[in-house]
């Protein structure tokens, strides 16, 4: 993919420099659809703005390329003169100034400096130019960005009673006093900037924000729409506003704030990632005006929001949409047989529906009802469909639903008779050499993966369904290429692994189209700071390159976070299922990630690697092998002294009602094959027992690989807090945190004290009272301290 985006990138260069613009910005659009915040091809699109005379909207490009990368001075440069060009004098100086601090030297910048200096014969204090020189400034801006505050303040101080009128030096001076928590003394520097210069957009931004971190949210706002006012592209301004709404309770004006933002820079990935978070804990109870448009854009994206995350407000949303209540009414009526081309052209015209369906299974009985049934009313009136191709967008997408589902959905006994009919009549017209009409092909590909059929390569797929080509054919024998040459640490012999290992290699968990991934990679100690970590010893924050280890990654995600999260790290992802490491490694090259080794390999073997790691980090894993403590002696074993070991475990208090459905799975002796699992979850489905019910709000309830890991597991361990307690004390590791956020939060809000998120004792007691905590898992940190 790398390759391929260079080679593109190669052509816009050479097209811009033919002086071909449409065609060059074709190309470079290409290129950040793939990876948005490409650097390169942001900055040359925004010189394709500039060319064209649209210099508003280089900003952003601009801008998002020096996110990317700040070491390249030609992107200063283009910036600044974008900004001059724009009259934003006072911003270009706040640049330079950036420039200046992160190292942008030479004689355009020199000449740059005069430029923005220039104030004619006459004092530096003179009204036009009220900023110390160059010379004078840069130290104490050298200063601020080594973190040493005080000194910026006393610097700064002196500066000005020389230059008692410099919107600059009150501006550092603002900035110096935020980051030293003196909330008051920074809003009052930054007041005076404006009292110099009442049209310093960033000014009020900084204003905001100070008085945002104050508490004081209505005055941020306020100050944002100030810095609006003066500069309506300053997306940083609406996205700043967007936090200070969020946290004044308003999350629809939030978020429409951060729409804003966006609108402004479709490649602000803060913003979405802050959308992405408000997505998820809110449930509308009326239609919000270009919400789901905004979804939409969002998980289109890629790689900003998994759609998971964001599919249950998306459904909530879509429910409330008129034309999707009335596919329902008619569902409830009967009716969709009869009107199933109004239906079909309904349902074509709900584009975050055909979007989710694409990239997620759909957690929602409702919906799955509805669409099991449209499914069937498509095979029954197949022969109608198949002379139109109007339907092909929605049977597209329902036949990626059902692939991505692993076609959990219901099948009537008619169903399978009629698709055995359907699947020969195909294969007697590919003998003759004729070709099914393509609404016939979605529509079984809609009941079985198309690479399943032998005939598969005699297809000629049309190019409406080129994406179900791909994931249903080419990315299947992409996997079986990968996994003939995927290294093996050696053979897999323990009975339970060998178990675990063929369930996975059946059904590779879970299925995935596109990953969240962390906007920057960060360095360990940062990561510490940010989780609240407690540490024992500091020595591991400090390794400049750590080499972790993701024992048990699966289909990747996990492994291609961690890769992605911390700053100049090395992975060794392993797992037992060949296929699970195939689908890891096809994923891993599809997104470009360089810095991740796969291996196959049991946990149990990991001493035969003869290596220690950094960090080591294991989620879900242990509680599926027949000894999970021999397994995570093993890997403290692989873990260097006072390295850092993330584990995630099953909690028994959590898993009750998960634990009477296995038994029940277990008395009836059904077995673990995917027909079994089917008519076990229809069971369930039509079941009015408590404990039956509340698993249907599980999403891993939504597709056959998730159902199977949360009822069907050939191998289960939980745990109780004390348990892990012990389990640590035995292993010589010192607990550390736990990682999720929102939990953290819960359990402050009754235990304040800091030194309580350490205590395991209070985390008994508080589990013991909200029993579905750790619903997911136990997900924490550790240390090893002996």
């Amino acid at each position: 993919m790398v390759a391929t985006m260079d080679k593109t990138l190669k052509k816009a260069v050479e097209a811009h420099k033919a002086g071909q613009l449409k065609k060059a910005g074709k190309f470079y659009t290409t290129v950040l659809q793939a990876q948005p915040r490409h650097p390169d091809a942001n900055h040359n699109m925004g010189l394709l703005a500039v060319d064209a005379g649209n210099v508003p909207k280089a900003l952003p490009f601009f801008r998002t390329a020096l996110e990317a990368n700040p070491s390249v001075g030609q992107f200063w440069l283009s910036y600044i003169d974008a900004l001059l060009r724009l009259g934003k004098k006072e911003d270009a100086k706040t640049v330079f100034n950036q420039a200046r601090e992160n190292g942008a030297r030479g004689e355009p910048f020199d000449k740059l400096a005069a430029r923005l200096n220039e104030a004619g014969p006459g004092s530096s204090q003179s009204p036009e130019n009220p900023d110390p020189p160059q010379d004078q400034l840069q130290p104490l801006i050298n200063l601020y960005s080594q973190g040493q505050l005080q000194k910026v303040l006393d610097q700064a101080s002196k500066l000005l009673q020389q230059f008692p009128n410099s919107p600059t030096l009150y501006n550092i001076q603002g900035a110096a006093n935020r980051g030293l928590k003196q909330f008051d003394a920074a809003i009052d520097s930054f007041k005076q900037v404006l009292k110099i210069n009442p049209d310093y957009a960033e000014a009020y931004s900084n204003l905001g924000v100070a008085q945002k971190d104050k508490g004081d949210l209505q005055a941020a706002v306020d100050s944002f729409k100030h810095a609006i006012r003066i500069m309506p592209d300053y997306f940083e301004a609406y996205y700043n506003m967007g936090n200070a709404l969020h946290e004044n309770g308003y999350p629809e004006a939030a978020i429409e704030s951060y729409r804003q933002a966006v609108q402004i820079n479709p490649d602000y990935a803060e913003a979405y990632d802050k959308i992405a978070n408000m997505l998820k804990g809110m449930i509308p109870k009326k239609p919000i005006p270009g919400l789901p448009e905004l979804i939409l854009e969002l998980v289109k994206k890629k790689n900003y929001v998994r759609p998971r995350d964001v599919v249950a407000v998306s459904i909530r949303l879509l429910k409330l949409d008129p034309i999707i209540d009335g596919v329902f009414r008619r569902h409830s009526a009967n009716e969709v047989d009869g009107s199933l081309d109004k239906t079909l052209s309904d349902l074509n015209s709900v584009p975050l529906l055909l979007e989710l369906m694409s990239v997620c299974p759909l957690p929602d009985m409702e919906m799955e009802t509805v669409l099991t049934s449209i499914r069937s009313a498509i095979l029954s009136n197949i022969s109608e469909i198949s002379k139109t191709t109007e339907t092909l967008p929605f049977q597209s997408a329902l036949a990626l639903q059902c692939f991505t589902n692993e076609y959990v959905y219901n099948q009537t006994e008619a169903e399978t008779a009629a698709l055995a009919a359907l699947e020969k009549a195909v294969e007697t017209k590919l003998s003759v050499g004729q070709q099914p009409e393509p609404p016939v092909i979605a529509c079984l590909a809609s009941y079985k993966a198309l690479h399943e059929y032998s005939w598969c390569h005699r297809l000629a797929i049309p190019a409406e369904l080129k994406t179900l080509e791909r994931r249903q054919i080419l990315e299947f024998e992409e996997e079986e290429q990968i996994r003939s040459k995927m290294p093996v640490l050696q053979e897999i012999t323990n009975d339970i692994s060998s178990k675990v290992r063929e369930q996975y290699e059946e059904s590779p968990y879970p299925r995935w189209i596109n990953l969240a991934l962390p906007l920057n990679p960060k360095p360990t100690r940062r990561i510490v700071q940010e989780l609240k970590l407690r540490l024992a010893d500091t020595g591991v924050c400090k390794v400049k390159s750590p080499q972790i280890l993701v024992a048990g990654c699966g289909t990747g995600q996990h492994a291609i976070y961690t890769a992605s999260r911390f700053k100049e790290c090395s992975v060794l992802a392993i797992d037992l299922s060949l296929s699970s490491l195939a689908y890891a490694k096809r994923k891993t090259e599809e997104l470009g990630i360089t810095n991740i080794e796969y291996l196959q390999a049991d946990i149990l073997d990991l001493g035969k690697l003869g290596r220690q790691f950094d960090i080591v980090e294991s989620a879900g894993v242990l509680h599926h092998m027949n000894d999970p403590m021999a397994g995570w002696s093993v890997l403290t074993d692989c873990l260097k002294p006072e390295g850092l070991m993330m584990i995630a475990l099953y909690s028994e208090l959590a898993r009750q009602h998960i634990v009477k459905m296995r038994n029940e799975i277990s008395v009836s002796n059904i077995g673990f094959s995917n027909s079994a699992m089917r008519s076990f979850r229809q069971d369930v489905i039509n079941s009015d027992q408590d404990h039956h019910k509340k698993i249907l709000s599980s999403s891993d309830f939504y597709s056959l690989s998730t159902l199977r890991d949360l009822l069907f597991h050939v191998q289960e361990h939980r745990f109780t807090i004390p348990q892990i307690q012990t389990c640590l004390t035995e292993l010589g590791l010192a607990f550390c945190g736990f990682e999720k956020h929102r939990i953290i939060n819960a359990f402050k809000s009754q235990h304040p004290d800091d030194d309580a998120l350490y205590d395991l004792g209070k985390w008994n007691a508080f589990e013991q009272d909200n029993p579905r905590t750790f619903e997911g898992m136990f997900q924490f940190w550790c240390q090893k301290v002996h």
